[in-house]
């Protein structure tokens, strides 16, 4: 199993580190360095960024927003980076929730695992230099009727094939990701529900396109946080504002993924209460609300040696990646937890 660091937004108020980290991350042999973005940063500036200054780590979007580019324009940054990083760039994708594409893009959240997929076809033909043609419920290139031609890519990537992952949280996305993807984006992933939430729907669809795991990168992102045994729990209460964002923030109250995701793993309960203490306004009651084990089970918390049989579960239950978000206000803070995530691997027998 190997490591990733994800930083995150540039912009969330630790910028002047985020190079130092990627750099760290890079001289201690992490895989991968992913850069997130919303209705802030882009991901594809910040990728650059890192690209230029690192050596070996690859760098990768999770995710560029499907409906803030037009396919063909993400397979052109997609290309250009991987040529300026020498080979080094990972391609993530996904489709955002409904109110960033709508009240941010404009682009209307409906169909949205059509839409990913003609995307993606769109995505890779343009990335193989073929003559761009396609037709489709949501895109046709060319537009018929008009003076368009069918065009193809002048950049030449440095590779043939540009991993190419989608972040998926519920089970037809997973599906649909493991048929069409090269790997998968995870959030808030339990190493006990793995197997059941995420793993036997993209095997599903793996086998549906008549293939294997083998080869297919299972990669999600643990916030980590370095302490005593004795303060898991202080710990814990440091990623409360987190989960509850995501648990009940995220999305509208019909429609969040993470609070199906908080359910499907037996928080029924607390994903209900989560979400109407934080859509009423009541922040902090929704942050009280978060179970400890919820936390626990989809965080990295303690000491090397937790930490290192955590990392253990998540490569016996299928992880191949394994990306690491540690925390802290601190350059050293982070810096220690990029090392601990060394250690703890190696420990573990991962390494």
């Amino acid at each position: 199993m190997r490591l990733g660091i994800n930083l995150g937004y540039w912009g969330a108020g630790m910028d002047a580190d985020n190079l130092a980290v990627a750099k760290e991350a890079d001289r201690l042999g992490y895989s991968v360095c992913w850069a997130a973005e919303a209705y802030g940063s882009d991901a594809a500036t910040v990728l650059s960024w890192v690209a230029a200054q690192t050596e070996r780590i690859d760098v990768g979007s999770a995710i560029f927003q499907i409906p803030a580019r037009t396919p063909a324009m993400t397979a052109m940054t997609a290309a250009t980076l991987d040529s300026l990083s020498g080979g080094r760039f990972r391609l993530g994708l996904g489709v955002s929730g409904p109110q960033v594409s709508e009240g941010w893009y404009g682009v209307r959240f409906d169909k949205p695992l059509a839409r990913t997929r003609e995307y993606v076809e769109i995505v890779r033909r343009a990335m193989s230099r073929e003559r761009l043609t396609y037709e489709g419920e949501h895109w046709t290139l060319p537009l018929p009727g008009g003076p368009g031609k069918p065009i193809k890519l002048t950049v030449h990537p440095e590779r043939a094939h540009i991993p190419l992952y989608i972040a998926a949280i519920g089970p037809k996305n997973l599906e649909q990701t493991g048929e069409i993807a090269d790997g998968a984006l995870l959030i808030f992933p339990s190493a006990a529900h793995l197997a059941e939430t995420a793993i036997r729907p993209l095997r599903a669809g793996r086998e549906k396109a008549g293939l294997t795991m083998e080869g297919f990168d299972v990669c999600p992102t643990l916030p980590l946080a370095l302490g005593p045994a004795a303060e898991v729990a202080s710990l814990a209460d440091t990623f409360r504002p987190y989960t509850a964002l995501y648990v009940g923030g995220m999305g509208s109250r019909k429609q969040n993924f993470y609070n199906q995701l908080a359910q499907r793993m037996g928080y029924e309960k607390a994903a209900a209460e989560i979400q109407e203490r934080y859509l009423a306004g009541d922040k902090a009651g929704a942050a009280a609300a978060v179970p400890q084990e919820l936390i626990d089970s989809t965080c990295l918390l303690g000491p090397v040696e937790r930490i290192a049989e955590r990392m253990r579960e998540y490569a016996d239950a299928g992880v191949t990646t394994l990306t690491l978000a540690p925390s802290g206000f601190t350059l050293d803070e982070r810096v220690a937890g990029l090392r601990a995530g060394v250690e703890a691997a190696a420990l573990a027998g991962l390494a």
